[in-house]
């Protein structure tokens, strides 16, 4: 590269470097600057700062073709952090999910990185393994990286981390799970309706047991909404069966059971429980059917089933689950499919209106669930 104006004469190091240093002492070669350019393209920073912030039309023909070729020739590429950092923007969000094992969160991340894409924005991944500390370090971290906004899909962030964000000036969009006490626009499933459209199906289907399969919800909001909904859909059905009573309408029993995928020695309970479960309805002569309240835990369950029943499980008990991985159609799995690229897509969107001074009531955005009946539920 050149170090002169008119002459430039080349250097050791060649196109990348800024001089011929790092050749002599096995050092990497220094990254060419904003000076540099303007060096070679014989003109000042401040027109390779227009050049770089695409205002062309004040920079004549000559000039421009100057200065890009002198980008080419050095190889160079901007800081955009510390560009962003001057102009009070860096166009970095974070993104804090509780839990990337999980489809859910996948599919979530793929609509973020679009609508990043799309708006320009780059996502700063963090991953708190489902561990509670861990997304209370990740959230202080954040805000030393100085992100502009922040997307939340925690297992259980309080609403005292989360506060200081908003009062400095960091908005928050929370994805699947709302913080008690916290003000801020969310994005998620219609749990209430996705679990009414659940528990009909299997009552089409002639299921009179019902049984409602969750992870610990005590402190996710989503999965307690779902646990209330599915508890509401039965005794709504229960009540409508007591007014046909005299028609003969058949009884329906519900029952709730907690999974903790955490915990092995939890879910050997919990599977040992749910198998007496399924051997008393079938003594009964009842019709049986295990709502998984997520992937994960419809996951565990029909590898439990085909374990203990057999490859024909499904004549014994029935499954359905929020979320629709891929394999739930291979191992044939009726599912309520949640639009979850959609729902990251969301998400970056409302971030970005807020971003750009959008001065709103906290929003909610509830997308509905589709059913995708397979045979887990025709037995």
């Amino acid at each position: 590269m050149s170090t002169g104006g008119a002459s430039r004469t080349p250097q050791a190091g060649g196109k990348g470097g800024a001089g011929g240093e790092g050749a002599a002492t096995g050092a990497p070669p220094r990254r060419a600057t904003i000076s540099d350019v303007a060096r070679e393209a014989g003109t000042g920073k401040t027109s390779i700062s227009r050049y770089l912030n695409g205002e062309l039309s004040v920079l004549s023909p000559d000039l421009r073709a100057r200065i890009e070729a002198a980008i080419e020739r050095l190889d160079y590429r901007p800081n955009q952090m510390a560009r962003g950092l001057k102009r009070g923007r860096n166009r970095l969000l974070g993104l804090l999910l509780a839990d990337l094992a999980n489809p859910y969160s996948v599919e979530v991340l793929q609509g973020v990185e679009a609508a990043c894409h799309a708006l320009g924005y780059m996502p700063l991944i963090c991953h708190a393994a489902n561990e509670i500390d861990m997304e209370r370090r990740y959230l202080q971290l954040l805000t030393t990286y100085r992100v502009e906004g922040v997307i939340v899909n925690a297992l259980g962030v309080p609403e005292s981390m989360l506060k200081p964000m908003g009062s400095g000036g960091i908005p928050a969009v929370l994805v699947d799970r709302t913080v008690d006490g916290l003000d801020a626009d969310m994005v998620g499933l219609d749990n209430a309706a996705a679990v009414r459209l659940g528990v009909q199906h299997l009552l089409e289907r002639g299921y009179d047991d019902l049984v409602f399969v969750v992870q610990p919800f005590e402190h996710v909001s989503s999965r307690r909404e779902r646990e209330v909904a599915f508890r509401a859909s039965v005794d709504g059905a229960v009540a409508a069966a007591a007014q046909h009573a005299a028609k003969g309408a058949r009884e329906v029993r519900a029952a709730t059971h907690v999974l903790d995928l955490h915990d092995d020695a939890s879910v050997d309970a919990a599977l040992a429980a749910l198998d007496a479960h399924i051997a008393d309805a079938a003594r009964r002569g009842a019709r049986c059917a295990l709502f998984a309240a997520n992937a994960p835990v419809a996951l565990r369950l029909a590898l439990h089933l085909k374990a203990k029943l057999g490859a024909q499980w499904q004549q014994q008990a029935a499954l359905i689950a929020i979320d629709d991985p891929e394999w739930a159609e291979l191992a044939g799995i009726t599912t309520i499919r949640q639009p979850t690229r959609e729902i990251g897509y969301r998400a970056v969107e409302f971030l970005h209106e807020r971003i750009e001074g959008a001065a709103l009531a906290a929003r909610a955005a509830a997308f509905p669930g589709e059913l995708v009946v397979r045979a887990s539920t025709l037995g």
